[in-house]
């Protein structure tokens, strides 16, 4: 089979974490209203929630067409013989409709703590990654082969792991960045590689209550997860922007709030600025709430199709 096979993820899907915290029943349903509304692609987040694998496979179960991206697997949550197998099941299941996003770093004997949860400490980001894309190509196939294969892409932010992405697997999918990031990404891999970008969003015509719900989430990323501090500072953000809680400056770069048009407008310029897919991670005040409401009216306002063709 040809890359025919696969489903076309469009132009915008969605992102979510709330899944993890929602009855499998509950995402079933959540998961065909997507499908139903026109979006692309369903990417799901990772954290200490459903297994990402098992995940996939509700999601995949609950669909007939769309696109399920894992947004990502946690590298150093699993085996890469595990990641391999559980790969070929989806993939040989549901034929060309399975991505899998890869990322975290691989790692090593130390143990330290995170929430209260023991966790290994991490390794080099792009030596572990090309470690574990090795190790997972190396697994036999002892079982039905998928065809076609599942596509992989990368949570990759800096440089060398964009490069990464596009010599190893379909492309990448940054998280937490802004429109800048999105062209400097394009350029350094190229314009073959796929480039599905999350856009996190708050869809409310109250700005002071949108910009405080932003401010929070960015918040979050600056003070615990150093990877995306130093991506944003690698893009022009200093201490003004970071120390003491982020800037309005750096808030409104990473996420677009306010009406159904500033949503739009941020989509098309990742679009602009050479992104083949955006993926929306609204964001409410409780982040454990499915934002269906916000998933209606978004879907009828935006490019959900695939991109047009080039004459």
């Amino acid at each position: 089979m040809t890359d025919d096979a696969y489903t076309d993820l469009g132009r915008v899907g969605i992102w979510t974490f709330a899944y993890e915290g929602q009855p499998a029943q509950r995402v079933r349903e959540s998961a065909a209203e997507i499908e139903e509304l026109g979006y692309g692609a369903l990417w799901y987040g990772e954290a200490f929630g459903r297994d990402s694998f098992g995940q996939g496979w509700l999601l995949l179960s609950a669909t007939r067409r769309i696109t399920v991206a894992s947004g990502i697997a946690n590298i150093a949550f699993r085996d890469p013989i595990a990641t391999a197998t559980a790969t070929r099941t989806l993939g040989e299941a549901f034929p060309g409709r399975y991505v899998l996003g890869l990322g975290g770093h691989r790692v090593d004997d130390t143990v330290h703590e995170f929430d209260g949860y023991p966790v290994p400490a991490r390794g080099r980001a792009v030596t572990s990654v090309r470690a574990y894309l090795d190790a997972m190509d190396a697994v036999p196939a002892h079982g039905p082969v998928p065809d076609p294969a599942p596509r992989r892409v990368l949570a990759a932010l800096g440089p060398k792991m964009l490069s990464l992405a596009a010599e190893r697997t379909w492309g990448a999918h940054p998280y937490f960045v802004p429109v800048e990031h999105t062209e400097l990404a394009r350029r350094i891999m190229g314009p073959e590689a796929f480039l599905a970008v999350e856009q996190a969003v708050v869809l409310d015509t109250d700005l002071a209550r949108a910009r405080e719900v932003a401010t929070a989430h960015v918040a979050g990323y600056v003070a615990s997860a150093p990877h995306q501090q130093a991506n944003v500072r690698r893009l022009g953000f200093g201490d003004a922007d970071i120390v003491g809680g982020p800037s309005r400056r750096l808030v409104d770069a990473i996420v677009a709030y306010g009406d159904v048009s500033a949503v739009r407008r941020r989509v098309q310029e990742h679009l602009d600025a050479g992104a083949d897919h955006v993926c929306l991670q609204v964001l409410t005040a409780d982040p454990a709430a499915l934002p269906e409401d916000a998933w209606r009216e978004l879907a009828p306002a935006l490019p959900l199709g695939p991109a047009p063709s080039v004459p």
